[in-house]
């Protein structure tokens, strides 16, 4: 039997958790699925995430064309507001199959 190689730069699963693998990110994207949010209304969403990693996980997602920021020039101060672009929307099947697959093997066993 021969032996394929399998280059990481070729497998759709490394490409994949490259833009989701980090422990925010998926977190974020679920806490937009349903509407768009202010920075710190997906901080309250979220609880335990500090400043610092939310820009920087949010400047990361809307790199990856994940999470669209939206500013809005405002008297005060700007108006800055996140939600998902397609391509993030697109993550929701997926990530509700993960929800499906933690209350069958994970959830159930507590």
């Amino acid at each position: 039997m021969q032996k394929r190689i399998v280059f990481l730069s070729d497998c759709p699963i490394h490409r994949s958790m490259a833009i989701l693998g980090t422990k925010w990110k998926p977190v974020i994207i679920w806490a937009l699925r349903e509407r768009k949010m202010r920075f710190g209304q997906i901080a309250v969403a979220i609880g335990t995430i500090s400043r610092k990693v939310l820009t920087t996980t949010l400047n990361q997602l809307e790199q990856d064309g994940i999470v669209y920021r939206k500013t809005s020039p405002e008297t005060t101060s700007p108006h800055v507001e996140y939600t998902l672009t397609e391509k993030g929307r697109d993550l929701i099947p997926l990530m509700l199959n993960l929800v499906e697959w933690d209350r069958k093997y994970i959830y159930s066993q507590n």
